[in-house]
């Protein structure tokens, strides 16, 4: 794995309530060779200058000051053309759910591809909820004991961290990419859920979406959206008819 692999990926902490855990973190990207973190609505504002978050990065303190904290999630996933939450709860809804050994190909190749891929990680407690979750291109769980399968927060960023760094360092002469292909330009899952606001409006203005007892058709097509990977040019065709639809109001 290289510099410029590494830079493409990015660990998003959603919600973290504890700074040891966002030093652990931290300690575990740097020692895998990663360092884009970002924090997202910490529980304690400016968590990464917390004294104990300082203390269990252990030497990391440079991933902890180059940290970037938002309160907008958003924000964090805007550029990115694979969003992978790691969650072991089953969803109704949401985005296609694969293991995390069948995420690793899916991250070398959009690496490969020069496309930015983010992690999320959610609350220790609960988790990523179905917000998060929207926002994200597939929902990932760790093959660990069915019977206790909880990982704590910087054990799981270590798993993660530490397969990635073995996946982006292996010989992809062994698995040759197409490079002469054209490469696929995927919205990213910010555009996808503005554009599906969009659509929530256009069918409320049709009267096909009753606001008042709106049922699951917005998940539903949230879902239907997320199993396609949409491209970007599809984007501005659905907003297309989303538009349509508002000037029948």
């Amino acid at each position: 794995m290289n510099t410029a692999q590494a830079q493409l990926l990015r660990w998003v902490l959603v919600e973290t309530s504890h700074p040891g855990n966002v030093g652990s973190a931290a300690r575990a990207l740097k020692t895998m060779g990663f360092s884009d973190l970002r924090l997202i609505s910490p529980k304690i504002s400016g968590v990464a200058q917390a004294p104990e978050a300082i203390a269990l990065a252990s030497g990391a303190s440079d991933i902890l000051e180059s940290s970037q904290e938002s309160t907008s999630l958003e924000s964090a996933v805007q550029d990115c053309a694979l969003v992978l939450g790691l969650t072991s709860r089953d969803r109704e809804f949401g985005p296609p759910a694969i293991n995390w050994q069948d995420a690793r190909p899916l991250i070398q190749a959009a690496i490969a591809g020069n496309q930015r891929v983010a992690l999320l990680f959610g609350p220790e407690r609960t988790g990523l909820d179905n917000h998060h979750l929207s926002l994200c291109t597939h929902r990932v769980w760790l093959d660990a004991n069915p019977v206790y399968p909880s990982l704590n927060l910087a054990q799981a960023m270590m798993v993660c961290a530490f397969t990635l760094r073995e996946t982006l360092a292996e010989d992809l002469g062994s698995s040759p990419l197409d490079t002469s292909a054209e490469q696929v330009d995927y919205a990213d899952p910010a555009a996808v859920a503005a554009m599906l606001e969009h659509w929530r409006e256009g069918l409320e203005a049709i009267g096909y979406l009753d606001p008042a007892n709106p049922k699951k058709l917005m998940p539903r097509l949230q879902a239907l959206f997320a199993r396609t990977r949409l491209h970007k040019e599809e984007i501005d065709l659905l907003r297309g008819i989303a538009k349509q639809m508002l000037l029948r109001k």
